[in-house]
């Protein structure tokens, strides 16, 4: 993590830290490396990005392994697909992370200024450089062939749910706490008064037409 204060003073360190620019928030929210991503780029920790594969290693989800769904710059905190809190009213929410309490176990390569970043960082030979950041493109292009895929499911997923509660009734779209992507769910019904005035007079008119008729039928039998 880079400091934030040359100043040996606490007063001082917090200062800076809580109102650090988002630049360099930005580098403060890193995590460890696995023990073979260590090996493969040279380096222990890295700023973290919406797309690593996770591990949580401390905490009540400790073990849980998925991808991270945000990161809050202001806050210093992320969040992790599946690792939600309950609420009273029964509705998930999102809980917040420290990065100091993950693992990246798989880096999300779809940016090509973190491939050259870590190319370029890795400190090897020229030959070796050249070898990683060929890996990195290959690795690179499968990714992003797999968000395509996932993209394209999403898609069918969607307009298939959309088309069955279209039947029911009209849909409103809604917003997944976690991954923060919208999700299909049907439409509150809306709340009518009790019929009263002219409504309940007619109603009332209607049930004595048709009493009346019953027992005319009834006297012609």
């Amino acid at each position: 993590m880079p400091n934030v204060s040359h100043s040996i003073q606490p007063r001082k360190q917090r200062k800076a830290w809580f109102n650090a620019p988002l630049h360099t928030r930005r580098k403060q929210i890193a995590s460890h490396l696995a023990e073979s991503l260590i090996l493969k780029y040279n380096r222990r920790a890295l700023p973290v990005v919406k797309g690593d594969v996770v591990k949580v290693m401390r905490g009540a989800f400790r073990g849980h392994e998925d991808k991270i769904a945000s990161v809050d710059l202001k806050l210093r905190k992320v969040t992790v697909e599946g690792v939600t809190l309950t609420k009273a009213d029964g509705k998930k929410k999102a809980k917040p992370i420290d990065p100091s309490n993950l693992l990246i176990t798989k880096l999300n390569l779809t940016d090509k200024l973190r491939r050259e970043r870590l190319a370029r960082a890795a400190k090897l030979d020229e030959d070796q450089r050249k070898k990683l950041a060929e890996e990195l493109e290959k690795e690179a292009k499968a990714q992003a062939k797999e968000i395509e895929k996932f993209k394209e499911e999403l898609a069918a997923r969607e307009a298939k749910e959309k088309a069955e509660r279209a039947e029911e009734g009209e849909t409103q779209p809604a917003v997944d706490p976690v991954t923060q992507k919208p999700m299909m769910k049907p439409a509150t019904e809306e709340k009518h008064e009790h019929a009263g005035g002219e409504e309940l007079e007619k109603a009332r008119e209607e049930a004595r037409k048709e009493s009346e008729k019953a027992k005319a039928q009834e006297e012609k039998k």
